[in-house]
């Protein structure tokens, strides 16, 4: 089973491609697909970059797992 990360569910909700998103933000497509495949981290900037173009906050991209 596969999950989708935040920022993907925000893409697909825009209707946009990975190659939209890049050109619309200023974010490599390459830079896009690691994070949608959890590979990497983003970068405050690249965070805000990304939220700027899909119309959300910084914080509603975020992956956070809380431990308690």
């Amino acid at each position: 089973m596969q999950t989708l990360t935040r920022l993907k569910k925000h893409r697909l909700r825009r209707m946009l491609t990975q190659h939209e998103l890049a050109k619309l933000s200023g974010v490599s497509r390459t830079t896009i697909a690691r994070l949608e495949a959890a590979r990497t981290r983003a970068y405050p900037t690249t965070s805000r970059k990304l939220a700027k173009a899909l119309r959300t906050r910084p914080e509603d991209l975020c992956e956070v797992k809380l431990v308690v």
